[in-house]
């Protein structure tokens, strides 16, 4: 997984795999998801980050794992 953020933009893009994007859905304003050609998420994209979460910085992003039991 990556999680990259564009600040000219203000989208935060996460990459699940590395699979061709073969279509895309907006799902909710400002949400997109990315399907590859068997229809699985491939990729999330987050439209006006910084004004959906203005108390994250988002020049220091953090991914935690979580194991399940």
């Amino acid at each position: 997984m990556k999680v990259e953020y564009d600040p000219e933009a203000d989208a935060a893009y996460i990459k699940l795999t590395e699979a061709d994007v073969a279509e895309s859905e907006e799902v909710k304003p400002g949400i997109i998801l990315d399907y590859d050609a068997q229809e699985r998420v491939v990729g999330i994209e987050i439209l006006y980050v910084s004004k959906r979460r203005p108390d994250i910085d988002l020049e220091r992003l953090e991914v935690e794992t979580v194991k399940r039991t």
